[in-house]
């Protein structure tokens, strides 16, 4: 199977949905200050992240998020992790993961307008943001607002990622890389679930390029965990996620560099190179089992 895109187009936006979740380094400066000045969220950022010296990139859950409801799959409320399990993550390394996790979920149901299921996810998302020491960046006044624009789908996707900011900047600041690597681990395997779920009932060129061109993200991910390899929580993930690397050993991916557009009034970047894949039926259906495996490590759901 070759699956073959010409052409790219990503508006990339200074304040973006849950791109702050996956951020290990910078983004953008604005802030919101009441939810009349929110923007508008087109897609999110792709996250830089400098491991030893390295540049990595990470795929922000919200790309994933806009592809899915943007091929005209379904809401599927049995795709996410329930809330009633936040109870069972006891380690910090359950708790940054599972943030993750419920963060990707928050980005889904919110995308999906699914309100009440929104505060549920973001209420988790606080309760285990207060666990792992972060809670200043989900006070009271930020659920607030979040409240207040319920039904407002951009301006609660740019409120979620102001507070993200704010716990990766806590997290950086701290010198807690672990935590924030954690947390980006669950959120992409979350997304992945997604779109290999979304895959099995809507046949889509489009999601299969997206799983294929996670061959590379898998490699990033390997290296933001191995630091970490002695002890035995990260050892089990990073032995997943090796049977997940072999899954994608066969996927063939060809870039071609084109210099991308950029619109300074408009404050866009437009990418303008194309990528060609080949991935075979069979080579998804392993790295769905793969993805379930980890996502069973992480969450406690069964796979």
């Amino acid at each position: 199977m070759r699956l073959k895109i010409s052409t790219l187009k990503y508006a990339f936006l200074t304040v973006t949905a849950l791109s702050f979740l996956l951020a290990a380094c910078g983004s953008g400066k604005k802030q919101a200050k009441d939810s009349d000045d929110l923007p508008d969220t087109d897609t999110a950022k792709t996250s830089l992240l400098n491991v030893g010296g390295e540049i990595i990139s990470i795929p922000s859950p919200i790309q994933t998020a806009f592809l899915i409801n943007k091929v005209g799959s379904p809401f599927d409320k049995s795709m996410l992790n329930p809330t009633s399990q936040l109870t069972s993550y006891s380690t910090k390394f359950l708790k940054a993961l599972n943030l993750g996790v419920y963060g990707a979920d928050l980005g889904y149901v919110t995308m999906y307008d699914q309100t009440q299921d929104a505060l549920s996810y973001m209420n988790s998302v606080k309760k285990l943001a207060d666990d792992l020491g972060v809670s200043s960046a989900f006070n009271p006044a930020l659920m607030q607002r979040f409240q207040a624009n319920f039904g407002k789908k951009d301006s609660m996707l740019s409120l979620v990622s102001i507070a993200y900011r704010q716990s990766d900047n806590y997290l950086k600041n701290n010198k807690q890389n672990d935590l924030s690597g954690l947390i980006l681990t669950g959120g992409w395997v979350e997304t992945m679930h997604f779109v290999t779920n979304v895959l099995k009932s809507k046949d889509n060129e489009e999601i299969k390029r997206r799983i294929a061109e996670q061959k590379t993200t898998v490699q990033s991910i390997l290296k933001l965990l191995s630091p970490y390899a002695s002890d035995k929580q990260y050892a089990d993930l990073i032995a997943k996620f090796n049977d997940l690397s072999a899954a994608f050993e066969g996927i063939e991916i060809k870039y071609t560099y084109q210099k991308p557009i950029v619109d300074a009034d408009k404050k866009m970047t437009t990418i303008t190179s194309s990528s060609e894949v080949k991935i075979s039926a069979e080579q998804i259906k392993t790295i769905t089992e793969k993805i379930l495996a980890i996502r069973a490590l992480i969450s406690g759901e069964k796979s």
